[in-house]
This record gives C-alpha cells, structure tokens and sequence, in this order.
C-alpha cells in the first residue's frame, strides 16, 4: 500500500469517527482502535505492536478532538471544573500506568482486552444499563482514586474515557448533561498523559512502522484529526433526524462483531 493510499483510508476512518461520536454521543476511540489494527494488519505492520500502535494513535487523536467538545460544552456552563480538577490528577497518574501496563502486554493479550471491552459496551448499548444515582459525590481524595481508575483503563483501551466517566459521575448524582460535559473535559488530560505514555514506552521499538514516535503513528494521526472534527457535526445532525435506537442497536452488533473477531483470531 502506497503511502498516499494509507493516508486517504485515514482520512475516510477519521470521517467514519467523527460521525460515529457525533451520532451515539460516544467516542471516536471505540471505532478508530478496532480499524486501525485491521488496517495495520494490511500494511503488513507486526502483529506484535499492532495494537498497542492503534490504542497510542488513538490517544493522539483524542487530544485534538477532546478541545473543540470541552469548548462547546463549557460555553453552555456545563462543565463541573470542581469534580475536574481533582479527577485530573488521578487521570494522570492512572493514563501513564495504563500506558506502561498495555506496553507489557503482547500485541495478541491486548487485542483480546479490547475484544472483550468492546462486546461489553455493545451490551450496554443494547440493553441501556446505566447505574443509577446511588451515592453523593466524594471528595477530593475518592476523585482522584476514581479518575485514577478511569486514566488507567482509557489509556490501555485507546479512548477518552467517556463510557466510564459518565455512568460514574451520574452514579453520584451529577446531571446528565454535566457528566457528559465534565467527562468530555476529562478527555483531554486522559489523552494527553496516554499518548505521551504511548511514545515513551513505545520508542525506539524495533517492529514500529516508519513515521512513528513510539506507539503513535503519524499518517493515521493526521488523517484522522483533520477529517474526524468536521464530520462529529454531520453525525450530529444525522442523530435528529434518524431512528436512534435502531442506529444505536446497529453499532452495538458491529462492536459485537469486532470483539468476536478479535477474541477468536
């Protein structure tokens, strides 16, 4: 596959996220990891890395995507910066151990990790399970255990870490639309400490394709970003005039179907 060619299939995946998140309010990381390992799979990229390379890339992608969210949702006065700040801190923490902890796992072990996280949120997706509000929020302390928790699994999955943040944070009786805002402004720090993660423990490894530092793959990263913000909006349009349950359904048996896929290669 010539370079050119690669670079246009990353722009198309970027366009695939972009209206995916923009359809099911999700994160483009729960489509762009699945697709980039196939992907690699078909430039010949080593078995070995190929996964960790995605999850990295991934990251990198949600660092420039998370900003124009976190804007929109800030100018609404939804985001809770109080609940932020102190989750931030374990974020960090728990993303650059997540980073290191998806570096010790072979390139076949993560793959059947993201197989099985993948079937789990299409279950979600599917029969609508969310916790229900149990418990006030915690303080600073019990924050920034949780956003440890939430750094460490977001950074081995390659997302923003919206589909745990937000059933915790409703778990503990913040507004829905403040979950959602305040989860998409954790976003940013879980992808910033994940891909800087993703590099260090990824450079100067021998099967790396050519143009990455690291675990993060330039050419997916630049076609991504530049197709993936733009589309968010045309899936976000799509979303009000298309039977949303029927689309979600339909997502949830693709994600069924990849996690299949990667369980039984």
């Amino acid at each position: 596959m010539t370079l050119i060619y690669v670079f246009a299939s990353y722009l198309a995946l970027g366009a695939l996220a972009g209206t995916v998140a923009g359809l099911f309010g999700i994160g483009g990381g729960l489509i762009i990891v699945p697709v980039l390992i196939f992907s690699f799979a078909l430039q010949g990229v080593s078995p070995e890395v190929a996964a960790h390379v995605a999850v990295g890339t991934s990251l990198a992608t949600i660092v420039f995507t998370s900003i124009s969210s976190i804007r929109s949702h800030n100018a609404r006065g939804a985001v809770r910066w109080e609940l932020f700040r102190p989750m931030t801190v374990g974020i960090v923490v728990g993303a650059v151990l997540g980073a290191w902890s998806a570096s010790l796992m072979s390139g076949q072990t993560l793959k059947l990790v993201i197989g099985v996280f993948a079937i789990l949120v299409a279950l979600k997706m599917i029969t609508g399970a969310n916790p229900k509000p149990g418990r006030d929020v915690p303080g600073g302390a019990g924050l920034t255990a949780a956003g440890g928790g939430i750094g460490w699994a977001s950074a081995i999955f390659g997302i923003g870490g919206g589909t745990i943040t937000v059933p915790y944070l409703s778990w503990c009786n913040v507004r829905m639309q403040e979950a959602v805002a305040t989860s998409a402004a954790c976003g940013l720090p879980i992808a910033i400490a994940g891909a800087l993660g993703n590099m260090w423990t990824g450079w100067g490894h021998a099967n790396l394709p050519e143009y990455s530092l690291g675990f993060i793959y330039l050419p997916a990263l630049l076609g991504i970003i530049l197709t993936s913000v733009p589309f968010a909006k045309v899936g976000a349009a799509l979303a009000h005039r298309l039977d949303a349950i029927v689309l979600k359904r339909t997502f949830a048996i693709i994600l069924i179907i990849v996690g299949l896929r990667f369980l039984l290669s």
